[in-house]
């Protein structure tokens, strides 16, 4: 993941001092003021952007979308009330994120999946991957794990019995291949591919670097009973916040679903 965010430290907490002076944070239930949300830019920011220019003034809603291009700001201007609710992540991340944070962040709405998937620009076919190659996969618990079950389901790698959302691998039991593994920051993994010989890309990155997921990859995760969906989450306390509510009612509206059906064409699954 890359630590630097499009929103600066500078203007995140000067807008964060002007909520706190106005007594009407971005959190706030009951308030009439803008709704400001933390998002990846892809696709996240461009389906609330979609949201925004289109649906969001009929039903009422103030919409402001400021966009993080790291996985752990928006959670942390969520829990501080920088922002009032953020969309970007899957719920064993945020479960990962409460634990070691001691953060009280709550989903709200699953709006969409972006399948993992595993790509080369030296293998047409995973099972061309050579003796030895090296695959680069995130680096953060939950990606970790999620990109070993990936390569698992395909064959390449069997893990340990039961390994849940921290697999690393050393609970890889068998890997006929013998591949070797690179842990990067997730946001890196697309940079790779002219380094290593495959790296599994989380999907908003793979289409953040032109990468589409329905052809490129050499493996791509299901979407079926798949817990990985992205949804729309907020701070404990604010799910019932009105502008929250119709956010949510608008991000799951079959206006919504054809946006992401039109734009992604199967890089990115409605979840609803």
């Amino acid at each position: 993941m890359r630590n630097t965010a499009k929103t600066t430290t500078a203007v995140l907490a000067a807008g964060a001092l002007t909520l706190g002076l106005s007594a009407c944070g971005a959190g706030s239930s009951g308030t009439d003021g803008p709704l400001i949300v933390a998002a990846s830019p892809v696709p996240h920011a461009e389906i609330l952007n979609y949201v925004k220019d289109n649906l969001a003034e009929k039903e009422g809603l103030d919409l402001q979308v400021k966009e993080f291009t790291d996985y752990v700001t928006p959670n942390t201007a969520t829990q501080d009330g920088s922002v009032g609710a953020n969309y970007f992540q899957n719920k064993p991340y945020l479960d990962d994120f409460n634990k070691k944070n001691g953060t009280d962040i709550v989903p709200v709405v699953t709006v969409h999946l972006e399948p993992l998937g595993l790509y080369s620009h030296k293998a047409k076919k995973a099972g061309d991957l050579k003796s030895g190659a090296t695959v680069a996969i995130p680096n953060d618990t939950v990606n970790e794990a999620r990109a070993l079950k990936l390569l698992a389901a395909d064959g390449l790698i069997t893990l340990k019995a039961g390994v849940g959302n921290e697999a690393t691998p050393s609970d890889i039991t068998k890997n006929p291949k013998n591949l070797e593994f690179k842990e990067l920051e997730a946001a890196q993994t697309p940079r790779s591919l002219d380094d290593v010989d495959a790296a599994v890309v989380n999907g908003n990155y793979a289409i953040e670097s032109d990468l589409k997921p329905s052809e490129d990859a050499l493996i791509l995760e299901s979407p079926k009973s798949n817990p990985y969906g992205n949804f729309l989450a907020v701070k404990k306390g604010d799910e019932d916040d009105p502008r929250v509510k119709k956010l949510a009612k608008l991000l799951t509206s079959p206006e919504v679903e054809k946006f992401i059906q039109d734009k992604y064409a199967g890089s990115v699954l409605a979840s609803f």
